[in-house]
C-alpha cells in the first residue's frame, strides 16, 4: 500500500463509477477509474433524481448544475387509470417534498447527471477505452488484465461495471440472469411534438393489465421521456441499443387512453430491452474487492431508485474507506454490511410493483385503486427519500 493511502481502481466510468471517484476525492482518496468505452457517455434516456439523491448531490457540489439541465417536479407519481386517464393518485411535491426530505425531485437525462457528478471527478481520473478481461491476486494487491494486453495493480478494486459485471464474475462466478417476462420500450420525445398532458413538470404512470407506461420531461424541458413495460417474448434482448417498430409499440396500448397513441407516435423509433431479473446477492465483497450499483443490486425500474442507490453506495463506500484506512477488506465489510439490507429491500419491493402495477382489471385491481387514493405515498416512502447514509454511518456499530 502506498504510504499516501491505497491504491484504488474503480472498474466503469457510469454514474456509480464516477459518484465513487468523486466521493473518495473528497475524502482525500485518489482513485483511477477505468473505463471500456473510447468517451464517457450515458446510454439510456430518463431517470428520477428523488430527495435521497439530491441531497448527496449537493454534498457533492454538483446539483445546482444538475438542476440547471434537469425538471423540478411539481407532480409526482400521478397514477392513471389505462383506459380513460382517470387520476388514481397524486402527489403534491412542489408543496411537500422540500418540507418533508430536503430537497426537490427532478427529472433528468441520464447523460446530464453523468456530466453532472463528473465535473466533481479530478482531471486525469478516467482512463478511457481500458476494458478490463480479468482479476487475479498477488499478494497482498489485485492485478487488473486488460484487453489490450496491459495490466495495472491497485490495493482496492471497485467494480461499478454494470449488470455484466466482470468483478461480480471474479467474485461470485457467473451469476445468470431470470427470464422476467417483461420487457421496456422507450423514447425521448422533442416537445414541440408532445402532446400538452406530457410536457407538465409531473412524472406520471398509466397502470392497467399486464401493462403500464411512464411519461416525464427532461433536458430542462426540452424532451419528454417515455418508457412503457410490456409482456415480453424471451428472445427479447437485454439491451439499451435494440429497437422496435412504433407500430409494434402502438400495439401493445391500442386499447387504452388514445391520448398515449399520440404520444407513442411522436417519438419516433422506440427502443425495445428485456428485464432481466437478478436475486440479491449473497455478499459483495471478497478481501480488497467489492462492488457497487447495477453490479452489485440490479433492480427493476419501477421505484427509479437505480442510481440513487449506485451515488449512496458510493458515498458510504468512500466514508468506509477513508475511516479504515489501515484495513481495507474490513472497510469493504462494513460497507457491504451497511449497504446490503436496504438495496436487498429495493431490489424487492422493485420487483412486486410490476405485479401491483399489472394487475388485471378485477377486485384486486379496485382494491388497489382505492388504496392508492387513500395514500401518501411521499409519506408512505420516508424510508427511501428520508436516509441518511451518513447518519447510517454514525450510528452502525464496528
Amino acid at each position: 500500500m502506498a504510504e499516501s493511502g491505497p491504491a484504488i481502481a474503480i472498474l466503469g466510468g457510469g454514474i456509480g463509477g464516477l459518484a465513487a471517484a468523486a466521493f473518495m476525492h473528497q475524502a482525500g482518496l485518489p482513485s483511477t477509474v477505468y473505463e471500456q468505452a473510447a468517451e464517457l457517455r450515458e446510454v439510456g434516456a430518463g431517470l428520477v433524481v428523488a430527495p435521497n439523491a439530491a441531497r448527496l448531490l449537493r454534498r457533492l457540489g454538483v446539483l445546482e448544475r444538475l438542476a440547471s439541465r434537469a425538471v423540478q417536479l411539481d407532480i409526482g407519481w400521478e397514477f392513471r387509470r389505462w383506459q380513460d386517464g382517470t387520476v388514481l393518485s397524486v402527489e403534491n411535491l412542489a408543496a411537500a417534498c422540500e418540507q418533508l426530505y430536503g430537497e426537490h425531485t427532478y427529472t433528468a437525462h441520464r447523460a446530464d447527471l453523468l456530466d453532472a457528478v463528473k465535473s466533481a471527478v479530478p482531471a486525469g481520473t478516467v482512463q478511457l477505452g481500458r476494458r478490463c478481461t480479468g482479476i487475479t491476486s498477488r499478494g497482498d494487491r489485485v492485478v487488473l488484465q486488460f484487453d489490450d494486453g496491459q495490466t495495472a495493480e491497485s490495493d482496492v478494486v471497485i467494480g461499478a461495471d454494470g449488470t455484466h459485471s466482470v468483478v461480480r464474475n471474479a467474485l461470485a462466478g457467473p451469476t445468470p440472469a431470470t427470464y422476467s417476462g417483461i420487457c421496456a420500450f422507450r423514447s425521448l420525445i422533442p416537445a414541440s411534438r408532445a402532446p400538452s398532458f406530457a410536457r407538465r413538470p409531473a412524472q406520471t404512470l398509466w397502470i392497467g393489465p399486464d401493462h403500464h407506461l411512464v411519461h416525464y420531461p427532461v433536458s430542462a424541458g426540452s424532451l419528454v421521456n417515455l418508457v412503457a413495460f410490456a409482456p415480453a417474448a424471451e428472445d427479447t434482448p437485454e439491451s439499451w441499443t435494440a429497437t422496435a417498430t412504433v407500430g409494434e409499440f402502438l400495439a401493445e396500448f391500442e386499447t387504452w387512453d388514445p391520448r398515449l397513441a399520440s404520444l407513442i407516435r411522436a417519438g419516433g423509433t422506440p427502443g425495445r430491452w428485456a428485464l432481466l431479473d437478478r436475486a440479491p446477492l449473497p455478499r459483495w465483497s471478497d478481501g480488497p474487492i467489492t462492488l457497487l450499483g447495477d453490479a452489485a443490486h440490479p433492480m427493476f425500474p419501477f421505484f427509479a431508485q437505480g442510481a440513487a442507490q449506485a451515488i449512496e453506495d458510493a458515498a458510504v463506500l468512500a466514508r468506509c474507506l477513508a475511516d479504515g484506512l489501515d484495513d481495507p477488506a474490513r472497510a469493504l465489510h462494513r460497507y457491504e454490511t451497511l449497504r446490503m439490507p436496504r438495496t436487498s429491500r429495493l431490489q424487492q419491493v422493485s420487483h412486486a410493483r410490476s405485479d401491483v402495477n399489472h394487475l388485471p382489471d378485477g377486485p384486486e385491481q379496485r382494491a388497489r385503486d382505492r388504496s392508492l387514493g387513500a395514500a401518501d405515498p411521499l409519506i408512505a416512502n420516508g424510508w427511501i427519500y428520508g436516509y441518511d447514509p451518513y447518519a447510517a454511518l454514525a450510528h452502525a456499530v464496528g
